[in-house]
């Protein structure tokens, strides 16, 4: 769907007056009381719930948008709102309220042999901005985040997503008046025009200090390419899932089922399948047909086609492939050193998952694969700071650099140095 203007202002100097607005707003911010930041997210999440019905009925709109476009099943998906998500959604702005303040937390701290007493404690970033498409719910998730880690965060979501993600940020902004915070501490840039999107990867004018991108691969591209400020990586999820010989089959069969089609379109979905050799005769037909059962597309290497000649074959281009849809691909490799030539070759880094009773097969497993989670019998779709007790997070970030994995309240903060002395020089 392409991008239009909502209003018809300069775009850098709309962008830049966003900017200047947010910087102010941090500072405050950064040593706003956990008490102030608290009431304002719970005022949040009370408007959420009392404003549902416009929500959802904004929602509506949006999807009528969308209507006949080739947007995929899992971007309809992320769109979509419900009672009950609107519902999690106010959860989740109360369980980050829960958590403890990540700012003024001391991180460390140690006495030098001269008296000098040092401290290291966590700060907010500043201004984050974060660029989205699709899921109106990171209006509320990130909103909260930054706020609780104390940065001001500008916002940036994608024209199908437009009205119910202006909805959610009136009701942030309802709570950050109710706390007497400033109101410009979470923007919703108010038009779509990609050129937005350029003026905030320039880091309007100094005022942003990160980036964050939530989006399909084009975007986050786009956002690595051009971006001159410092950007939490957040790449596809091309999640893997091996299964071992010694796995129990049963275990294996309800974990690999909700990997993949508990929801297809969120980016900790199963896409690959890996099954040991030696697991054939035992796992690899049942696994299939539990799959197949529940209603997913299987494309299968040239050993898997021979225990299962009817299946898809799997191409070069399937073991890239973030399918976001009922489709996983699946080979048959040399035990877990097989699975892990397969996933370095060719994990995004977000995901992986081993179900295995052999200790030391999981031990492999942990130390030898690089990506930014890694699970032992256990979904991958637990890839989630929910589900971390993070309450919420920004998105999954898959680089290596400052935060990765689940971005939530501690991964948006820096740090600085408390030295204390008693009238020491350096000699």
């Amino acid at each position: 769907m392409l991008d239009t203007v909502t209003l018809s202002p300069d775009i850098d100097a709309l962008m830049n007056d966003i900017g200047r607005k947010a910087k102010a707003a941090a500072r405050p911010l950064g040593f706003a009381s956990t008490e102030a930041k608290n009431r304002a997210l719970n005022a949040m999440a009370d408007a959420i719930l009392a404003n549902s019905a416009h929500i959802l009925a904004e929602n509506a709109k949006d999807l009528k948008d969308v209507e006949g476009s080739e947007m995929l099943a899992s971007f309809i998906d992320r769109l979509t709102l419900s009672d009950k998500r609107i519902a999690e959604m106010a959860e989740g702005i109360r369980a980050i309220a829960a958590l403890a303040d990540p700012v003024g937390e001391v991180i460390a701290a140690w006495d030098r042999p001269n008296g000098l007493k040092i401290e290291r404690v966590r700060t907010p970033l500043g201004v984050i901005g974060v660029i989205f498409e699709s899921r109106p719910n990171v209006t509320a998730d990130a909103g909260a985040l930054c706020l609780k880690a104390g940065n001001a965060v500008i916002l940036r979501c994608g024209s199908d997503s437009r009205r119910s993600s202006q909805a959610i940020h009136a009701c942030m902004v309802d709570g950050l008046k109710a706390a007497r915070l400033p109101e410009h501490a979470i923007q919703l840039v108010p038009v779509t025009d990609r050129a937005a999107v350029g003026a905030m990867l320039r880091g309007l004018d100094g005022s942003i200090d990160v980036i964050v991108p939530r989006g399909g691969k084009s975007l986050v591209a786009r956002v690595q390419s051009e971006a001159r400020v410092p950007v939490f990586a957040h790449l596809e999820g091309l999640c893997h899932i091996y299964v071992d010989a010694s796995a129990d089959i049963e275990m294996a069969k309800k974990i690999v089922v909700n990997a993949k089609m508990r929801r297809t379109g969120i980016c900790g979905a199963a896409e690959t399948l890996l099954v040991d050799g030696a697991a054939i005769g035992t796992h690899l037909t049942p696994l299939l047909d539990v799959l197949t059962e529940a209603g997913c597309e299987i494309r299968g290497s040239a050993a898997v086609l021979k225990v299962a000649p009817g299946i898809k074959p799997a191409t070069e281009e399937d073991w890239t492939t973030e399918y976001l849809d009922a489709i996983i691909s699946v080979a048959v490799v040399d035990g877990i050193s097989g699975a892990i030539a397969h996933i370095q070759t060719y994990s995004s880094n977000h995901t992986e998952a081993v179900i295995a009773e052999d200790p030391a097969v999981v031990e492999r497993f942990f130390t030898e694969v690089d990506s930014a989670i890694l699970l032992h019998n256990a979904s991958t779709q637990f890839a989630d700071g929910g589900e971390f007790g993070m309450g919420a997070e920004i998105g999954i970030a898959t680089g290596k650099m400052h935060a990765r994995g689940p971005v939530g309240v501690e991964q948006l903060t820096s740090f600085k140095y408390r030295v204390r002395g008693a009238g020491q020089t350096r000699p």
